[in-house]
C-alpha cells in the first residue's frame, strides 16, 4: 500500500462524506505520513514545514476578499449587475437568453485571459463573480456550470498555449524537465502534443454547459456583504473604483504579487473616498471572512503536499507504475496518466507534478517505443490531470471563492466533483488516445 495513494484516498473519501476539506487534508496527511514511515512526530514536522508555503496564497485571498467587498460597496459591481437585471426583467425570453449567454461567455473569456493575455490567474474571481450572483439567481443558472466554465478557463489555456502561464508550464516545466530526463525535444511542437488532450477539455466543457447543468437551478437571493452598509453611488466613486481595479491589476503584473495588487487597490479606495477610513476595518474583516475558508484550505493543502514529499513514496509510486507496465504500451500510457492524476490531486499543482514524474516516465516511454511527441503529450496530460477535481487545487478553490460568497455553493459537491467528472475523465481518455496515435 503506497502511502501517497492511501493519503489521497483518505482525503477524498472524507471530503465526499462532507467532512470539512481542511480536516480531511490534515487526517489524510497524518495517515499517509505514518504509513510512509515518518511517524507522528515526523509527519507533524513535515506538515508544519509545509504550512508556510500556503501562507502567501492565503493572505492574497484575504486581501482580495477585502478588495472585492470594497468594490461591492462602491457600487461599481451593482452597475453591472443592475444592467443585467434590467435586461432580465424584460418579458422577452430572447433577451433573457442573451444575458445568460453573455454572462457565461464573459466568465469564460476572462478566465482564459487570466492565464495568457492578462496573467492574473484566480485574482479576478472574487472581484467579478460575487456581484453577478444575483443576476445568476434571477436567471436560475446552475452554479456548477459556472464552476466548470471557470475551471476550464484556468486550466486549458496553460496546457495548450505557450503564452503567459502556458509559457512557464509548456516550455520551462514540461519541455525543460523532459529534456533534462534525457529526451531530445528540439523537434517537438508542444501545441501539437497537447492538442488532443485539450480537445478532451473542450468536450467536457460542452457536456457541462449543454447537458449536465443545462436545467435551471434555484438559489435563495444572495446577500453578499450584507453587513456592510452601501453608500449612495456617485460618478466620482465609480471612477475611483475603476481606477482601483486597474491599479490592482497593473501592480500585480508589475510586481508579480496578488498581495500588493489587492493592497494597492484597497488603499486607493480609502485614499480617494471610495470607502471611508472609519469603515475600512469593517470592510477588511468582512472580506477576510468571505475568503477565510479558501485560505485555510490552501494552507492545509501545502502541509499535506509537504508530508507526501517527505515520505518519498511519490517516487516509489512512479517506480511501481514502471514495473507494472511490462512491455504493454497501452497499459503503460494508462498507468502513467493514473499516477499523474493521483500525484496532482494530492499535491494540488500540475506545475509541481511534472518534475516528479518526468524523471521516470521519460525513460519508460522511450523503452516502450513512444515517439517524443507522444511522451511529451503523456507527461503534460499526466501533470494536468487532477488539477481539476482536486479539493486542494486553486483551479477549484478559485471558482468556489466567488460562487460561495453567499454560502450556497459546496466546494466538494458543486465544484470538485463536477470538474473531476467533466475534465479528468475526458483527459484520461483523450490523453491515452494521444499517446497511442502521436
Amino acid at each position: 500500500m503506497n502511502s501517497v495513494t492511501v493519503a489521497v484516498g483518505v482525503m477524498l473519501v472524507l471530503s465526499l462524506c462532507r467532512v470539512h476539506v481542511v480536516v480531511a487534508l490534515i487526517v489524510g496527511a497524518f495517515v499517509g505520513g505514518t504509513l510512509g514511515g515518518l511517524g507522528m512526530d515526523g509527519s507533524l514536522e513535515a506538515f508544519n514545514k509545509g504550512l508556510g508555503n500556503g501562507a502567501t496564497v492565503a493572505l492574497s485571498y484575504a486581501l482580495l476578499g477585502a478588495f472585492a467587498v470594497a468594490i461591492g460597496k462602491s457600487g461599481l459591481a451593482d452597475v453591472v449587475a443592475e444592467h443585467a437585471l434590467r435586461l432580465i426583467g424584460r418579458e422577452s425570453q430572447k433577451s433573457t437568453h442573451a444575458v445568460k449567454w453573455a454572462i457565461l461567455l464573459i466568465l469564460l473569456a476572462v478566465a482564459i485571459a487570466s492565464q495568457n493575455i492578462l496573467p492574473i490567474h484566480i485574482a479576478f474571481v472574487p472581484l467579478l463573480v460575487p456581484p453577478l450572483l444575483l443576476a445568476m439567481q434571477k436567471l436560475r443558472i446552475d452554479r456548477r456550470m459556472i464552476a466548470c466554465i471557470i475551471t476550464f478557463g484556468l486550466i486549458t489555456p496553460y496546457m495548450l498555449l505557450p503564452v503567459g502561464f502556458g509559457a512557464i508550464f509548456l516550455n520551462e516545466i514540461l519541455l525543460g524537465n523532459v529534456a533534462t530526463a534525457g529526451l531530445d525535444v528540439s523537434g517537438v511542437n508542444v501545441m501539437e502534443a497537447m492538442a488532443i488532450p485539450a480537445a478532451g477539455m473542450v468536450l467536457g466543457l460542452l457536456v457541462a454547459i449543454l447537458i449536465s447543468y443545462r436545467a435551471p437551478r434555484d438559489y435563495a437571493e444572495p446577500s453578499v456583504g450584507s453587513s456592510i452598509r452601501v453608500t449612495k453611488r456617485s460618478p466620482m466613486t465609480l471612477v475611483v473604483a475603476l481606477i482601483a481595479v486597474a491599479a490592482a491589476f497593473v501592480v500585480q503584473l508589475w510586481l508579480d504579487s496578488m498581495i500588493l495588487g489587492a493592497l494597492a487597490g484597497f488603499l486607493l479606495f480609502a485614499t480617494f473616498g471610495g470607502v471611508r477610513w472609519r469603515e475600512a476595518d469593517d470592510l477588511f474583516t468582512e472580506g477576510m471572512k468571505m475568503m477565510a475558508m479558501i485560505g485555510f484550505i490552501m494552507i492545509a493543502a501545502s502541509g499535506f503536499a509537504e508530508v507526501m514529499k517527505a515520505t518519498g513514496d511519490v517516487k516509489v509510486l512512479v517506480d511501481d507504475a514502471a514495473e507494472w507496465v511490462g512491455g504493454s504500451r497501452a497499459l503503460g500510457a494508462l498507468l502513467m496518466l493514473v499516477v499523474g492524476l493521483l500525484v496532482t490531486m494530492g499535491i494540488g499543482s500540475s506545475f509541481s507534478t511534472v518534475p516528479i514524474i518526468a524523471v521516470i516516465f521519460v525513460p519508460l516511454g522511450m523503452t516502450l517505443g513512444f515517439s517524443p511527441l507522444a511522451i511529451v503529450s503523456l507527461i503534460g496530460t499526466a501533470g494536468a490531470l487532477g488539477d481539476a477535481g482536486s479539493p486542494a487545487s486553486d483551479s477549484t478553490l478559485g471558482p468556489t471563492a466567488g460562487l460561495n460568497a453567499d454560502g450556497q455553493h459546496s466546494h466538494i459537491w458543486d465544484t470538485v466533483v463536477p470538474t473531476f467528472l467533466h475534465y479528468n475523465l475526458p483527459l484520461l481518455v483523450f490523453g491515452w488516445i494521444a499517446a497511442m496515435t502521436l
